[in-house]
């Protein structure tokens, strides 16, 4: 299975993969927003910004997955892409569980001075909701503890194949 993993992340398709979930997460969040007249908070734009880098670290790897130098920055993106993803929902569940005046999400976007995507896509980007507001949940679960799960199933898939990647075929033919 260590070898079918390692070999799987040197084909283009398991990045395909990637890339795809990940649009279809971003596709959901604005069919969310848009569809559903959800209003997104400053973490779910936060947490749709850990997505697209989930979308980058997939192209970046599709430049050539053969080569060590492209899968392996793919790796590592995707690696603190969702580590970032997971820690963004988690604080956004507490948010959402725990809510208190002391206890609250900005509404403002911390976005760099040369890159304001809240001005420059503000149908995407821009904060319009309090991060405690429940706005909708599926069985019983509110839209961040979704994430929670959906990152936590994409951290699962990492280390598997993180570590199918640093065994060496040393440790495997022994």
């Amino acid at each position: 299975m260590i070898v079918w993993l390692r070999s799987i992340t040197q084909a283009r398709l398991a990045w395909v993969l990637l890339g795809v979930s990940a649009v279809f997460l971003e596709v959901c969040a604005l069919l969310f927003q848009h569809g559903l007249g959800l209003r997104p908070c400053l973490m779910c734009i936060y947490e749709r910004i850990a997505v697209i880098g989930l979308i980058v670290s997939s192209v970046v790897a599709l430049i050539d997955p053969s080569k060590r130098i492209w899968r392996w920055s793919g790796l590592i993106m995707w690696g603190l892409c969702i580590y970032r993803g997971l820690q963004l929902s988690l604080r956004h569940v507490d948010y959402l569980l725990h809510p208190s005046p002391f206890n609250t999400c900005s509404l403002f976007p911390d976005f760099p001075s040369w890159l304001p995507l809240d001005v420059w896509f503000p149908w995407w980007f821009k904060p319009l909701a309090e991060c405690s507001e429940r706005q909708w949940s599926m069985l019983g679960w509110e839209l961040p503890q979704w994430l929670v799960l959906i990152f936590s199933l994409y951290l699962l898939v990492w280390l598997m194949v993180i570590t199918a990647n640093l065994l060496t075929h040393r440790y495997l033919t022994d």
